[in-house]
C-alpha cells in the first residue's frame, strides 16, 4: 500500500490519500484495516474508498457523502482496475462545502499522478 500523507489542508482538514491493488472486497477491507493500524489513521474523521473489482464498481462515503462516486468516475476515466483507492480526512471543525470535493478530486489526481497508474 502506498500512502501520502498531509497532501491538502483547508480551514483545519486535513487529507491523506492511500491506495494498493485489491481483487475484492476483503482486499480492501485488508488495506483499509493496515491503514487504522496506524493511530493517526484510526482517529480520521472519513475514510472515503472506491475500486473496480472484477469490472464491478464499489465505492464507500464513509459518511462524505458523495465521495466514493466522485471518486469512482475517476478510476473509471483512469482505467484503473482491481486498486482501491482511499481518501481520508480529518475533519477540521469547519463545512468546506462544495471544496471538499475539489480536495477529493486532488487527492485521487495526486494519487494517480505519483503512482503512475491511470495513465493509459
Amino acid at each position: 500500500m502506498q500512502v501520502f500523507d498531509k497532501i491538502i489542508s483547508d480551514r483545519g482538514s486535513r487529507y491523506a490519500v492511500s491506495g494498493g491493488p485489491a481483487r475484492d472486497r476483503a482486499g480492501v477491507e485488508a488495506l483499509l484495516a493496515e491503514l487504522k493500524r496506524n493511530k493517526r489513521f484510526a482517529k480520521a474523521t472519513h475514510h472515503s474508498w472506491a475500486a473496480i473489482l472484477s469490472g464491478e464498481p464499489v465505492k464507500d462515503d464513509d459518511g462524505e457523502s458523495g465521495a466514493g462516486q466522485l471518486m469512482l468516475q475517476m478510476l473509471e476515466r483512469a482505467d484503473l482496475h482491481d486498486h482501491v483507492i482511499i481518501v481520508t480526512r480529518w475533519y477540521g471543525g469547519k463545512h468546506l462545502g462544495g471544496d471538499r470535493f475539489r480536495h477529493i478530486a486532488d487527492a485521487v489526481r495526486h494519487y494517480l499522478s505519483e503512482t503512475g497508474l491511470g495513465q493509459g
